[in-house]
């Protein structure tokens, strides 16, 4: 089974047709149908690591300040109980099971598109950001056996996120679309421990810039673990929205 990065963006696109969307929803209908699948999410970080495992997960609304319409949507994909308490015995005695988690937008605003019957169980992986980029990536490395298993792998996240300077006119900042270019640039070529530094990637500087908090970019350390040496890696969407959100996704196998 293929893994994904997604950049997800504003959570807007939930709900609005983009060049962002349609890619999700050509994953969709051109990846292998799933088992199951697992999200590491931006927007769930723990001390520790746990993973959702209710049976009917909830749809959350972590944001504020949009549309109506944006809170009414629902994603009501199942859960699996049993499968989550299998991941967390196989990665380890300090991975927990928490029940009564539901589903952020950095997974529902995804999957709406990619499998909008929401018929295939979802179960979300927490970040735990006193890791180092290194050891969130052989976290990863644990999950990998799931892709033989017919389990879809996601992280979604930004590989630049910087709302502090958004704006909704203009083109990107030069700094934004040089990191943009740069985390590209590593990832075709396969040199992850590069992508792993990323604040010696241009500058410390440009890295404060492009994360002020790097919750957006940690699920991508976490995806790169699962990956293969030797399988093809596609780019999708270069492009930066807002000036300073990368909406940069990459697909594995």
């Amino acid at each position: 089974m293929p893994a994904i990065f997604v950049g997800h963006g504003s959570p807007m696109n939930a709900i609005e047709e983009t060049a962002y969307t349609r890619q999700w929803q050509q994953w969709g209908q051109q990846l292998p149908v799933p088992k199951a699948i697992l999200v590491v999410s931006a927007h769930w970080l723990t001390y520790g690591t746990a993973i959702t495992g209710a049976a009917k997960p909830e749809t959350i609304h972590d944001f504020g300040g949009f549309p109506a319409q944006l809170y009414a949507q629902q994603y009501p994909a199942p859960g699996d109980p049993q499968l989550a308490h299998q991941l967390a015995k196989m990665m380890g005695p300090n991975v927990i099971v928490d029940d009564t988690r539901g589903l952020d937008h950095g997974v529902w605003s995804v999957l709406m598109h990619m499998y909008p019957q929401a018929e295939i169980p979802v179960l979300q992986l927490s970040i735990d950001p006193r890791l180092t980029p290194q050891q969130q990536y052989a976290v990863g490395r644990k999950l990998r056996p799931l892709r033989d298993q017919g389990i879809l792998i996601v992280a979604s996240g930004n590989v630049v996120h910087n709302l502090g300077v958004m704006r909704f006119d203009g083109p990107a900042y030069p700094w934004a679309q040089e990191f943009t270019d740069m985390i590209t640039t590593k990832l075709q070529s396969h040199d992850d421990a590069a992508v792993l530094d990323y604040e010696n990637l241009i500058s410390p500087q440009v890295a404060q810039m492009c994360h002020p908090t790097d919750d957006h970019l940690q699920p991508l350390f976490y995806l790169l673990g699962t990956g293969y040496d030797d399988e093809p890696r596609q780019l999708f969407d270069n492009s930066i929205d807002l000036r300073a959100i990368a909406m940069l996704s990459i697909q594995l196998g």
